[in-house]
């Protein structure tokens, strides 16, 4: 009877998948909210107010920099980037689920939608190398490679 559950329940790395799909997915999902709670206000003086709240040297690097950087964001372009992340948001979801139900079609959805973004990783390293954007190039390289395993090995021994 254990053999028999064992064999129904998902691996332990789909599982983990799924988790990280998951939190991907969450942490979308408040980006978009926050791109949303931005609509009709000013970024600049939103954004000096939690500089000056925080107690940060405004004349810090990067605070210049983001400021610099969010005075070219318009409402379109808000709007535009909380639908985008909304859709990843959903995506990441809807694979997560998939993977913890132990789904084949979420195993070939991961695997064609983090395959179809690595070549955008791969350039961004490429452009800016960065320790982060190395690391999450590896995680999707073995999210990807842990995938197309699992589904030769239940195509394979009839699993699945």
């Amino acid at each position: 009877m254990t053999a028999t559950r064992k064999s129904h329940e998902p691996p332990r790395a789909l599982m983990l998948i799924a988790i990280f799909k998951f939190l991907k997915g969450s942490a979308l999902l408040l980006v978009t909210f926050g791109a949303l709670h931005f609509l009709h206000r000013d970024i600049a003086a939103e954004i000096a107010h939690w500089v000056d709240l925080l107690r940060i040297d405004p004349h810090n690097h990067y605070i210049l920099w983001l400021m610099e950087k969010l005075t070219k964001v318009d409402e379109t372009k808000l709007r535009e980037f909380s639908v985008g992340t909304f859709f990843y948001s959903a995506l990441f979801f809807t694979e997560g689920t998939g993977l913890a139900l132990h789904k084949r079609w979420a195993e070939y959805l991961t695997i064609i939608s983090t395959s179809s973004l690595l070549p955008v990783e791969i350039y961004q390293i490429y452009a800016a190398p960065s320790i982060p954007k190395f690391v999450v190039l590896l995680v999707n390289l073995a999210v990807v490679a842990y995938l197309v395993y699992e589904l030769r090995r239940t195509r394979s021994t009839g699993h699945g």
